[in-house]
């Protein structure tokens, strides 16, 4: 890949903008149905796009010895684990709540990148990684600075999708390695696969295989929306960008994540955008810019 090649940008503000509507569709997924079966029905349909993928790229291959290990632990981490903590905390967790917090990743993801990958992070990357979170903090609160005090930050939701938060940085992180030696759109098929199974094993055990057909039209619309985009597209997308640009560049995009959410809750649930919020978004690009500037 060329030095000046823009697609692994546009992979990843791909990934996390498909991803800034995921909350507000999991919100209303979860109206519906239980956790575990929105979490089980957007992967059965991820999981064949991943495969046809894999077939057109000509790249299928079988796990070969401590790979299944490995490829099983991120399956768990990024998958089953991950979701599982998402889609529980937005039971009691708000949308917008839940994106601000999920910003968090970056910080973790450039730290762990600098500790474990030894990976340089430069003064205006820093910089650039605390200026995106003041953006979130104006989109979130829409200026509401004392929001952040008495909030409802606190609730069981809220600290389930902290930990999601730090989980994902951890996956992403123990990702590049997988990466350097197999081809990204494989791996995320392997690693979705075995972490759709433990899944599986969840929802089968849970017994709650009728409350599928409690889905109206609106909750099959966002189930289809989170297993095709979320879950297939965005994740070959997430992953071809993880495996050309640095940890912190890649975990810089998250911050888009609060202004795409605010766009589709504006649009679906009604909720007004203000002028702030929408500086907040333009202090949020600014950030990135300055992590992904190089030199």
């Amino acid at each position: 890949m060329q030095k000046n090649s823009f697609l692994p940008y546009i992979e990843a503000l791909f990934a996390v903008v498909v991803w800034g509507g995921s909350f507000i569709a999991t919100k209303i997924a979860v109206g519906q149905i239980s956790p575990n079966t929105v979490v089980w029905l957007r992967f059965t349909m991820g999981i064949p796009i991943l495969f046809v993928a894999v077939l057109l790229r000509k790249q299928f291959a079988f796990p070969k010895g401590n790979e299944w290990w490995y490829f099983a632990l991120l399956g768990f981490l990024g998958i089953t684990f991950h979701q599982w903590l998402q889609s529980n905390g937005l039971q009691t967790a708000q949308a917008t709540t839940t994106a601000w917090i999920i910003t968090t990743s970056p910080a973790f993801i450039a730290i762990l990148g600098w500790l474990v990958l030894k990976e340089k992070l430069r003064l205006h990357q820093s910089l650039g990684i605390g200026l995106a979170m003041c953006g979130v903090l104006a989109v979130v609160t829409k200026g509401d600075w004392e929001a952040l005090a008495v909030g409802n930050f606190g609730t069981k939701g809220d600290f389930l999708i902290l930990i999601s938060a730090v989980n994902w940085a951890v996956f992403s992180i123990l990702s590049r390695y997988g990466l350097k030696r197999h081809p990204s759109t494989l791996m995320t098929f392997w690693v979705m696969t075995l972490g759709w199974s433990f899944t599986s094993v969840a929802f089968a055990a849970s017994g709650k295989h009728a409350e599928i057909m409690q889905l109206d039209l609106r909750g099959w619309m966002v189930i289809i929306y989170l297993g095709i985009f979320t879950t297939g597209l965005a994740y070959i997308a997430w992953f071809s960008a993880l495996s050309q640009l640095s940890a912190a560049q890649t975990g810089a995009f998250l911050f888009v994540e609060p202004l795409t959410s605010m766009v589709v809750a504006a649009y679906v649930l009604g909720e007004r955008v203000t002028p702030v919020s929408l500086f907040g978004g333009v202090v949020i690009l600014v950030g990135i810019w300055m992590v992904n500037r190089q030199g």
